[in-house]
């Protein structure tokens, strides 16, 4: 179980403001405190983002199984009751979900698709309807997935879109943001984030944040050998709840799941998740390898 800071953080200002205030005022926000004092619990979630990998159905269920028998037990299914435990994702490519989920499932691994369309039918070739991915046993959906917005050009409309279909949908949405190489240097990376969060989550109602988890992802640190270390990454997420408390309430803000994803290694994972503000990973290539997959969804309690 993740305890949130004992003192709740705050800002004065709208967070649509802030998404646009002085770099030097916003990224200092979330040293503002109330003496107001809240403790959530929040339960870890890792994440393993296959991207267009393995190459075959075979080696899809290979992974898949090899999985199974590396889980903890800490770990657990979705609907599990005792939030102690870690939950588990994998995100397959979409032809292999199906049958990926019949492999996980008795193990207590959920299943989730990398993207959506956010149109319920129509003549959208290539593209997948949340219905669809409901129908195969989905629980979640990456939403903003930095491949999806640089790549594929998703822009934070449609983003938008796609983050309100799948609470529609009765799924979750892992919702997707950072900041690039270009963005870091210029100093800009908390004016970037508070810019997607508030336009990715328009629409989006208090009572729906409890099916949200947020992503930070910082595309500067994703296979470039570039790291971020866990005590920035811990001070970006402490400053993202400062942007939940503003378009939602302090209670939001600290019952938000907000995972790190940026290269997280077996190396890396015990320090991320000994930060306060961390909640879990959204892995990368470390979740093609079972092994290494396994090591971080047991990661090592400090």
């Amino acid at each position: 179980m993740k305890f949130a800071s004992a003192t709740i953080v705050t800002v004065l200002t709208a967070a649509s403001a802030n998404a646009f205030a002085p770099a030097s005022s916003i990224s200092h926000a979330h040293q503002l405190t109330s003496t107001t004092s809240l403790l959530a619990s929040r339960q870890p979630i890792m994440a393993g983002n296959w991207k267009m990998n393995p190459a075959t159905e075979e080696d899809a269920l290979a992974l898949s199984s090899a999985l199974t028998k590396l889980l903890g037990e800490e770990t657990c299914a979705i609907d599990d009751s005792d939030e102690m435990c870690t939950e588990v994702v994998i995100f397959p490519p979409h032809p292999f979900i199906s049958k990926v989920r019949d492999a996980v499932e008795e193990a207590g691994i959920t299943v989730g698709a990398q993207s959506i369309f956010f149109e319920d039918k129509g003549a959208y070739t290539g593209s997948v309807a949340a219905s669809m991915v409901k129908s195969i046993g989905c629980e979640y959906v990456l939403c903003g997935h930095s491949e999806r917005r640089t790549l594929f050009n998703d822009d934070d409309m449609a983003i938008n879109k796609k983050v309100k279909k799948v609470l529609e949908m009765g799924m979750k949405p892992i919702l997707c943001i950072g900041e690039t190489k270009e963005e870091y240097d210029l100093k800009v990376k908390n004016e970037v984030c508070a810019m997607q969060l508030s336009k990715d989550l328009v629409g989006v109602t208090k009572e729906q944040m409890k099916d949200v988890v947020i992503a930070y992802e910082p595309v500067w640190a994703i296979g470039t050998g570039l790291v971020c270390g866990a005590e920035e990454a811990n001070d970006t997420h402490a400053f993202l709840r400062t942007v939940l408390a503003n378009l939602y309430d302090d209670e939001v803000a600290q019952a938000t799941r907000i995972q790190y994803g940026g290269s997280v290694t077996p190396d890396s994972v015990d320090g991320l998740m000994a930060m306060s503000e961390i909640d879990g990973c959204l892995v990368g290539g470390a979740s093609l390898v079972a092994e290494s997959f396994g090591r971080i969804i047991n990661y090592k309690k400090e």
